[in-house]
C-alpha cells in the first residue's frame, strides 16, 4: 500500500491544485493519506476528502486517511461525516 503524506494548507484556495495532484495517485488500488502535516482548513478540506473516498469507493479502491489535524477532526465532526472518512 502507497502512503503519501500531505502538508501545506487544504482549503478552497489549494483545492483545485491539490485535487491535480493527487488525481495520478487515486489511481492505485489502496491508497494512504497521512494528513499530520496539513496546515489550515475549511470545509473544502472535507469537501475534497469526501470526493476522493466516495470516487475510490465507487472504483472499488481502498482509501484510508491517517493522522489528521484536530481541526479536520472537528470539521468533519461537525458535518456528521468522521465516520465516513474513517476520523472517528
Amino acid at each position: 500500500m502507497e502512503t503519501v503524506a500531505l502538508s501545506g494548507d487544504l482549503t478552497l484556495a489549494t483545492a483545485v491544485q491539490r485535487s491535480e495532484e493527487m488525481a495520478p495517485r487515486l489511481q492505485g488500488p489502496e491508497l494512504t493519506l497521512d494528513l499530520a502535516a496539513i496546515g489550515e482548513v475549511d470545509s473544502t478540506a472535507v469537501s475534497l476528502l469526501l470526493h476522493w473516498k466516495r470516487d475510490a469507493r465507487a472504483a472499488g479502491r481502498l482509501l484510508i486517511f491517517r493522522n489528521p489535524p484536530a481541526s479536520l477532526r472537528s470539521l468533519a465532526a461537525l458535518y456528521g461525516v468522521e465516520d465516513v472518512l474513517g476520523l472517528g
